[in-house]
C-alpha cells in the first residue's frame, strides 16, 4: 500500500498511474486520450494538490464543496488549465456553491437536486457540466439514481440540462467481480447518447476501461492514505 503524500512520491505516483493508464487503453484497443484521470485529491492538502499540479495534473476530484472551496479558488490563477470535478454526494443548499466552484458535478441523482442546480445555473451565469450518478447496483447505502428510475431521470435531465447533460458515473458494489455493472453503466450511457462514463477507481480502473470508462477517479494509488475518510462515500 502507497503510504506517502510528499511532493516526489505523488509525482512518482502519478508517473506509474499515468503508465497504468496507457497500458490498459493499449489492451483495451483504445487511445489514452479517450480516458481523462481525475486525481481524487479530498481529505488532503493543498500541497499536495499542487504537487500533483507541478506534475501535470489538471483534473483533481473533491467529495465536499465546501472542502473544495477551501483548496481551489487560490490555484486556478496560477493553474488556469485546472479542472474540478466534485464526486461527493450533494446537498440541495450545497448546489450554488458546488455550481460556482466546480467545472464537473458528477452526482446529479435526484430530481430536487436537478430543481437546486438548474436554479443556481440560473443565478450563477455558469453552467458546470453534468453526469447523472446511477447506483448501478442498487445498494441501499450508496447514492444515485436507482436503477429502476435511471432510464427516465437520465432523459428528464437530457431534456432540461441539454447537451450540459454529458454522461454517467457509478460506484460498484464493493465485493465481487465490478465488470457487470462497468458494463450496464456504460451501455446504458450508449443508449442515451451520453459521450462521458466515469467509472473506476484505484482498485479496478483498468477493469474500467476494458469496458468503456472515459474517466477513472483515482485517489488512494496517487495521494497515499488519507488522513480521515468521508463518511458518504466510497474510496476511490
Amino acid at each position: 500500500m502507497i503510504l506517502s503524500s510528499s511532493p516526489p512520491a505523488i509525482a512518482q505516483n502519478l508517473s506509474v498511474i499515468r503508465q497504468r493508464i496507457r497500458d490498459a487503453c493499449h489492451a483495451a484497443g483504445r487511445a489514452e486520450a479517450d480516458v481523462t484521470l481525475v486525481a481524487v485529491s479530498k481529505t488532503h492538502p493543498v500541497k499536495a494538490v499542487i504537487a500533483a499540479l507541478d506534475a501535470g495534473q489538471s483534473v483533481f476530484g473533491e467529495n465536499r464543496v465546501q472542502e473544495a472551496a477551501t483548496k481551489f479558488p487560490l490555484l486556478r490563477a496560477a493553474h488556469p488549465a485546472m479542472r474540478l470535478h466534485i464526486i461527493g454526494g450533494l446537498q440541495t443548499n450545497k448546489a450554488r456553491e458546488a455550481v460556482r466552484l466546480a467545472d464537473c458535478i458528477e452526482t446529479l441523482d435526484r430530481p430536487r437536486l436537478a430543481d437546486a442546480i438548474a436554479d443556481a445555473i440560473q443565478r450563477e451565469g455558469r453552467a458546470p457540466s453534468l453526469l447523472v450518478q446511477v447506483n448501478i447496483g442498487d445498494e441501499a447505502q450508496k447514492g444515485g439514481i436507482p436503477l429502476a428510475e435511471a432510464d427516465a431521470f437520465i432523459a428528464a435531465c437530457q431534456t432540461r440540462f441539454g447537451a450540459g447533460l454529458h454522461g454517467l458515473m457509478c460506484i460498484p458494489p464493493a465485493e465481487g467481480d465490478p465488470a457487470p455493472y462497468f458494463t450496464k453503466l456504460a451501455e446504458m450511457a450508449r443508449l442515451h447518447g451520453l459521450a462521458v462514463v466515469s467509472m473506476g477507481m484505484s482498485s479496478d480502473f483498468e477493469i474500467a476501461i476494458a469496458h468503456g470508462a472515459t474517466h477513472v477517479r483515482v485517489g488512494t494509488a496517487i495521494f497515499g492514505r488519507r488522513p480521515t475518510l468521508a463518511p458518504d462515500a466510497a474510496t476511490p
